[in-house]
């Protein structure tokens, strides 16, 4: 019983939350979505590709059950899952995205918690793994870049929030008084030191 609730809870939570990193692509431009915004390149279609990459093999290679598509390279040493390709569009990505979903959750669906799994790419003794702890992985790694997600669009245009329901209209003023104020303060207790 109690692991049913578990497994619902946390599917539940990952279903949330993908779609919270998705709709951080809602309302911007194709340059906007897919520029570099970080020092490494990173970029919010980029963060969502990589999401779904991560996802596809997690759930997929890990329980003998791989991804009915090909995936994109594991990691390139210059952060290649980070960012997208100009032939890549964000309509591609996020449908590869939303085709992950399914896979993974008919992998949620199909076994238990407690189900075996082994993780190829990580250090043997660790390698072995269960469902549970697979679910409670993603589900980290996907809020995890929900954040950055958060951070960059905020650095774009200004947008915060989980969901556009929870979202407010943005009063610049109040936000540069609040700014102006942080600002002060860091500077005052700098000049403690």
């Amino acid at each position: 019983m109690i692991d049913e609730f578990a497994k619902d809870l946390l599917h539940g939570r990952l279903r949330r939350d993908r779609e919270a990193l998705l709709w951080k692509l809602d309302g911007l431009s194709e340059y906007d979505a897919r520029r570099p915004l970080t020092a490494t390149g990173t970029s919010l279609l980029g963060l969502v590709k990589h999401v779904a990459t991560v996802e596809a093999r997690y759930f997929g290679e890990v329980f003998g059950r791989p991804s009915p598509e090909p995936l994109p390279r594991w990691q390139d040493a210059d952060g290649g899952v980070h960012w997208a390709d100009e032939d890549e569009t964000r309509d591609d990505i996020a449908r590869f995205y939303r085709r992950t979903w399914e896979h993974s959750d008919a992998t949620i669906g199909a076994l238990p918690l407690d189900a075996p799994g082994r993780v190829p790419w990580w250090p043997d003794p660790h390698a072995d793994t269960t469902l549970l702890a697979v679910v409670v992985h993603v589900l980290g790694e996907t809020l995890r870049h929900a954040g950055h997600a958060d951070i960059l669009r905020e650095g774009i245009d200004g947008r915060t929030g989980m969901r556009p329901e929870y979202e407010e209209p943005i009063d610049e003023a109040a936000r540069a008084a609040h700014f102006a104020a942080l600002e002060r303060a860091a500077r005052t207790a700098a000049a403690i030191e």
